[in-house]
């Protein structure tokens, strides 16, 4: 068996595993996705290693780098690679493919597994990520769903999804829903670096052939940047507006964020960031309204005061097509509504869709 093919990041799908052996708080920032962490050395002991170097001699940070190195790789052996047979092929990688994967991959060769080391480890592989973004994202045939808040455009997405349509759900990589108020209680967001290893992801999985529905999103989502590439792909695409009637949208929103009247403390901190655009009395009222529980009154009056006065100059704004958008009827925002509506979006709509290499060259 030859060991001396570098293994690119695309080749990393031909292994049995992936396993990261850098530090638990550098996989918790990113990893490749599926990949196992089996750290060589912990988060202290990388510490500890990188002050001897510096502080002393690269000697004296090897000596104590290997101690821990050889402490860990004993303890990954009889516990999570213990149960693996003989023609296990792993995928080892670590911050640049250098001491780290080699100590792994040499101990698991010593073993007998045909254990391989990424070329140019997590720094080659982040490389490959933002190619893939800026390669990929100009050959997608965007269609992007638009409408006021309360719309169900992001459910509308994943009944696109079951229904068989290619989806790329921004909001659900990011785990945020988008607005001020959609942060999701108890979940954090990625780092922006997993966050775009996600959509590499799910870009890669594309037949660029086939329509890619995707939610008309801003440059940000929460803390998130959307990389720029994506973001002018939006804003040339063809766009699909979803019209729902306020009470409707007011219904779907009441089920949809109800989990904000859970947390009335921390509802009122985020509708006092409106104060300067809104003025003291108006976000008073909100912040009253939300200690009491009384969300259909806030919903209603932040859809009628603060998001649909901004709708549509905003879209106008950012999308290329808006006025030659396709524009679908949704009085009825149940589920069986929303899957009816999804149906209605993958029929024939009558415009053009523009070459995306051409409509980016073009704006």
């Amino acid at each position: 068996m030859s060991h001396h093919r570098p293994i690119r990041p695309q080749d990393r799908h031909g292994f049995d595993a992936l396993i990261d052996a850098r530090s638990p708080a550098e996989f918790a920032d990113d990893h490749l996705p599926g990949a196992i962490n089996c750290p060589v050395l912990s988060d202290e002991e990388r510490a500890i290693v990188g002050t001897l170097y510096v502080q002393h001699s690269a000697f004296e940070a090897r000596r104590v780098g290997g101690a821990f190195v050889a402490a860990n790789l004993a303890r990954h052996l009889c516990g999570p690679l213990a149960d693996k047979p003989p023609g296990w092929r792993p995928l080892v990688y670590c911050w640049r493919g250098g001491m780290r994967s080699g100590s792994m991959v040499q101990w698991l060769r010593l073993v007998g597994w045909d254990a391989q080391q990424l070329s140019g480890g997590y720094k080659g592989f982040r490389r490959h990520v933002i190619d893939q973004i800026a390669a990929l994202v100009p050959q997608l045939d965007l269609r992007v769903l638009v409408g006021a808040t309360g719309s169900a455009k992001t459910r509308v997405l994943h009944a696109l999804a079951e229904q068989g349509a290619q989806v790329l759900d921004l909001e659900g990589l990011a785990r945020h829903k988008g607005s001020l108020l959609g942060a999701l209680p108890g979940v954090a967001q990625p780092s922006q670096k997993h966050f775009e290893t996600q959509l590499a992801t799910a870009l890669e999985g594309f037949d660029l052939a086939r329509p890619v529905y995707v939610e008309g999103e801003s440059a940000r989502i929460g803390r998130l940047s959307v990389p720029v590439p994506l973001v002018q792909r939006l804003r040339a695409a063809a766009c699909i507006e979803v019209e729902a009637p306020l009470r409707e949208r007011l219904a779907y929103l009441l089920r949809d964020y109800a989990y904000l009247g859970d947390d009335p403390a921390g509802l009122c901190e985020r509708l006092a960031q409106w104060t300067e655009l809104h003025g003291h009395a108006t976000v008073q009222r909100w912040q009253t309204w939300a200690r009491l529980g009384n969300l259909a009154a806030l919903f209603e009056e932040l859809m009628r005061l603060h998001y649909d006065p901004h709708y549509g100059r905003s879209q106008e704004r950012n999308f290329t097509h808006w006025s030659a958008r396709r524009r679908l009827p949704a009085p009825d925002l149940s589920p069986a509504g929303i899957a009816a509506l999804a149906q209605a979006v993958q029929a024939p709509g009558g415009f053009q869709q523009e070459n995306p290499v051409q409509a980016l060259a073009s704006h």
